[in-house]
């Protein structure tokens, strides 16, 4: 048995006040000799950011609007990037939605920083760049804007994946030599799996907010609903392990205690298995190389899971998933244009100014009418993501 390390890990937590960050810091909290944070970062949600800080006495603190006063003190405020690269961090928890995250996390991996990536848009949006990146030797920074001189690092990056299902092909393949004949990612399938196409033309957003299995913010709950979290999701894992489109699958799989599993060259398959809880690929891209016990985290009770249900999604039922990955095939600025139309669309549905059968229509018309930059540098990406961004608006207003 491998002996566990005590060193206590220094972390800093970009979206501290949503779904993944709050997550995180309960982590935090039930293995308080384990981990220190370092670094908050918040957006909107300044009540919940002051309790934090008061509990967890961070050293730097970022939010986005500079012009209200938080009533705690104690702290520096300073930049995402700046937290990203502080030579005091060990592990960046990118937990926030949206681009925002996108130059600190690529910030953090030339300084040689490990990632628990949580956010989709960085790997959806930029992979190609992201992960040559971190395949890079590790090297000095000096010279780098976000990395200076002072801050350089010599060791290497790593992406820890955070997401359930990449966390769980993750574990998988721990200690396997080469890569896996295939990945399968399950789904649960979201609150409509066996909804008529009558029945999604009446869907409201409250309805789409209640995930029968996963407590996530708005968002993600939504693309969960459209299953278009899942085609990111393949887009992710393409990049993250290099494994072409045509060896990545999908089995929707309602019980969601399955997170994903993997095919070897022989025919063998591993699984992953957990209650669906996101506490646990947090905590064990927090720890890992090492599994540590926590008290807090709910046990499977076999007797009450039952059966174990797997059947192939239905395209025609979610036809975010097929817009998805078909974006991704294409490559390019594609994903790009993808993540920023379906963040808008969904705004928009949350705010009741498009049904929601036209989340899927508002992506597909904008993805029809971009102009794909191929092998694009972070400045075409992030010109695309505006482009999309505006034409949703013009095309839907």
């Amino acid at each position: 048995m491998t002996d566990v390390t005590t060193t206590v890990k220094r972390i800093a937590v970009l979206g501290s006040t949503g779904s993944i960050g709050r997550q995180t810091l309960e982590i935090v909290r039930a293995l308080p000799d384990r981990f220190r944070v370092i670094g908050l970062a918040a957006g909107d949600n300044l009540n919940l950011l002051e309790k934090q800080i008061n509990e967890f006495k961070p050293e730097l603190v970022y939010y986005r609007d500079r012009e209200i006063k938080l009533s705690t003190d104690g702290y520096r405020l300073a930049g995402l990037e700046e937290i990203a690269v502080h030579p005091g961090v060990d592990i960046v928890v990118v937990a926030t939605s949206g681009k925002a995250s996108l130059n600190a996390v690529l910030a953090a991996i030339k300084a040689g920083k490990k990632i628990a990536l949580a956010n989709k848009e960085p790997l959806v949006m930029a992979g190609e760049i992201i992960m040559a990146e971190v395949k890079k030797k590790p090297r000095s920074q000096a010279g780098t804007p976000a990395v200076p001189e002072k801050l350089k690092q010599t060791h290497q990056a790593e992406i820890l994946p955070v997401d359930s299902e990449h966390s769980a092909i993750w574990q998988c393949m721990n200690g396997e030599k080469l890569k896996p004949a295939r990945i399968i990612l399950t789904a649960s399938g979201g609150p409509f799996l066996r909804y008529t196409a009558t029945q999604i033309e009446e869907v409201t957003p409250e309805q789409a907010l209640k995930h029968p299995s996963w407590k996530m913010g708005k968002k993600v709950t939504i693309d969960s609903a459209t299953l278009m979290n899942k085609g990111l999701e393949v887009i992710e894992a393409h990049w993250l392990f290099g494994i072409p489109y045509e060896r990545i699958d999908i089995l929707v799989h309602p019980q969601s205690i399955v997170h994903s599993m993997v095919e070897m060259e022989d025919g063998s398959i591993k699984a992953q298995m957990s209650c669906p809880d996101m506490r646990f690929p947090i905590q064990y891209a927090l720890s890992y190389p090492d599994r540590l016990a926590n008290p807090t985290l709910p046990k499977l009770n076999w007797d009450r899971v039952g059966s174990l249900n797997f059947e192939l999604p239905d395209y025609k039922t979610f036809p975010c998933l097929k817009i998805a990955i078909e974006a991704g095939k294409q490559g390019g600025t594609y994903p790009a244009v993808l993540s920023a139309a379906d963040e808008v669309a969904v705004d928009l549905f949350l705010n009741k100014k498009i049904p929601y059968s036209c989340i899927a229509k508002v992506i597909e018309r904008v993805l029809e009418r971009h102009q794909n930059t191929l092998n694009p540098k972070i400045e075409d990406i992030l010109a695309a993501d505006e482009w999309a961004r505006v034409e949703v608006n013009h095309w839907t207003s």
